[in-house]
């Protein structure tokens, strides 16, 4: 197992810059996700890792050493791919232990290593099989076997599920984490899925033109966004933004939107007058009917979206465009009229000309 650790990396491609002095440490056995929309520059990072795409300027050390100038053969790094990139003329067992054939590893241990990992991955019963005689998981699976044969000092994962169905989506990403707790291996993962970023990480980072917005564990990355990209990035449905006012009275603080005033902590640090945007998370809001635009953010709902946990109601807040979240069956149709409430401590505020967290 080795640490990563990538320094003040760059990457453009002719004037192009993709990749703007990018620097990140990550540590022996961890498991980190790089999310960010598409173009962001994940999948570039992650090759430039790998050694599939040359490094400008920076370094990318595995354990102590640079390897820069190191052949991807030679990283001591598996790859697992989006596309599976398997042999359809070899069989599963064939697949697994090709990179052990390359390295002229016996037969007898590369039989052992793969049914090791077969037996892993639940694969034991289909080893003689060709893959176009598998479902797409197993071929993920197969492609993740390949990959732990090498028993590597890194994983990396390039948006591996977004091939799978919603349903092997979920099981595959309890597998992958589960398998990576057991390996203990320290593992890369890249996905725009923010949910498998959230539930599988132990730390994310959110990536945006290039460079990092926010680094860190998935729920303090959710309850503390650094600034209003990675605030509406993560979260699903996204948070609501609203502009206003920020005002000090008494030794306290408020948000001035409209004619609704709304409580903040007294340390926050900006002046009176300053220009803000407040953030609610559509799941942090109480919405009401008995109350009056003094005391709660005035919504005018316009669809009803049922889930079956939740009901999501999609309409005008303060003005607004904004998504509410409400546990279990919505009690509104379109049309109604009622009010928001942010649940205490759960108000988020960003300066607005900045856009960074107050």
């Amino acid at each position: 197992m080795a640490t990563v650790q990538i320094r003040d990396v760059r990457k453009a491609y002719g004037t192009q810059k993709v990749i703007h002095g990018v620097s990140l440490s990550i540590a022996d056995g961890e498991f980190v996700s790089l999310i960010g929309a598409s173009g962001c520059g994940k999948s570039t990072l992650l090759r430039m890792i790998a050694g599939l795409e040359e490094i400008d300027s920076g370094t990318v050390s595995l354990g102590d050493r640079v390897i820069n100038d190191v052949a991807p053969k030679d990283r001591d790094i598996a790859m697992v791919f989006q596309n599976y990139a398997l042999y359809p003329h070899l069989t599963v067992a064939d697949n697994m232990g090709f990179s052990l054939r390359l390295r002229k590893v016996s037969k007898l241990e590369t039989r052992k290593a793969v049914e090791a990992a077969a037996d892993l991955l639940g694969l034991g019963p289909y080893l003689d099989r060709l893959p176009r005689a598998l479902s797409g998981g197993q071929r993920q699976r197969v492609a993740m076997g390949r990959a732990i044969v090498r028993q590597p000092q890194v994983f990396l994962f390039d948006e591996p599920l977004s091939n799978l169905d919603a349903k092997l989506r979920v099981q595959m990403r309890v597998e992958i984490k589960s398998l990576q707790k057991r390996l203990g291996t320290t593992s890369i993962y890249v996905t725009h899925d923010q949910i498998e970023a959230m539930t599988m990480s132990d730390r994310i980072v959110i990536m945006n033109g290039g460079r990092i917005e926010q680094a860190g564990a998935p729920l303090d990355v959710y309850d503390r966004p650094t600034n209003l990209f990675v605030a509406t990035f993560i979260g699903s449905p996204a948070m609501n933004l609203l502009p206003g006012t920020l005002l000090r009275e008494d030794g306290a603080a408020f948000i001035q939107i409209g004619e609704t005033r709304l409580a903040l902590a007294p340390d926050i640090d900006a002046a009176s007058g300053t220009s803000v945007v407040c953030g609610i998370r559509p799941e942090h809001a109480d919405l009401v009917t008995a109350q009056s635009a003094a005391t709660g953010l005035p919504f005018t709902v316009d669809l009803v979206e049922p889930t079956g946990a939740e009901s999501h109601l999609y309409g005008r807040l303060a003005g607004q465009s904004a998504i509410i979240a409400l546990h279990g069956r919505a009690r509104h149709a379109p049309g109604d009229t009622a009010f928001v409430t942010p649940k205490p401590g759960e108000i988020h505020v960003f300066h607005a000309e900045t856009g960074f967290r107050l």
